[in-house]
């Protein structure tokens, strides 16, 4: 397998991270969606990353779509989504609330670093929108007192809730004070301090 994309984006992370604690061997291409886009093109005409080669040559776009196919690759005694119902349902609304705050920092930077006209309204709206989620997803953490976030194992929630924070601190440094989020800033720590996070990682590098 092949996974494009560079591990700053915290939607390609999530995969190198799943991949990694799934033990499937991939190569990783550090593409990016800005200085290598004719080198994207011929996999994902979105030009978008994550992208994952399969190694017959099927292609596979989206993070949540990626790791559908990865939990059915091997199997549901290891699938770090659960196959039941109502434990599905929720895990999923905690990876779509994070995944969703990490879209809104990086919609936030663009505004910030790549329009020449910035809209006030936009960036008002996207810092609610990040502060909403922290705000629920501390809530909801904080009442919780398993080492992941559904119990003792992990799951593709506890990391993408990770890379977003982690995405969120680099990428809009003094934004958010994470001493207001006890509960998040010690899962984030938690998780950043197993080997699959500290090798799929890269620091956050701004696009010029």
């Amino acid at each position: 397998m092949i996974l494009i994309g560079q591990y700053d984006s915290p939607f390609v992370r999530r995969v190198g991270v799943a991949l990694t604690l799934y033990e499937i061997a991939f190569e990783q291409r550090p593409w990016s969606t800005f200085g290598d886009r004719d080198r994207i093109r011929p996999y994902n005409p979105l030009m978008r990353v994550p992208t994952l080669v399969l190694a017959d040559g099927d292609v596979l776009i989206e993070s949540h779509a990626i790791l559908d196919y990865l939990d059915r690759l091997v199997g549901p005694e290891r699938a770090m989504y659960p196959v039941e119902e109502p434990a599905r349902h929720r895990a999923i609304k905690l990876a779509s609330l994070a995944s969703g705050l990490a879209d809104k920092a990086v919609s936030l930077f663009y505004e910030l670093r790549l329009h020449g006209e910035k809209s006030d309204l936009w960036m008002e709206r996207c810092r609610a929108q990040i502060g909403g989620v922290l705000d629920a997803l501390e809530a909801d953490r904080a009442a919780r007192e398993t080492p992941y976030w559904f119990g003792e194992r992990i799951g593709h929630g506890d990391i993408v809730v990770a890379a977003a924070l982690r995405f969120l601190a680099e990428a809009h440094r003094g934004l958010i004070d994470m001493a207001g989020y006890p509960a998040l800033k010690a899962h984030a720590e938690r998780l950043e301090a197993l080997p699959a996070f500290r090798t799929i990682y890269q620091p956050f590098d701004a696009p010029a």
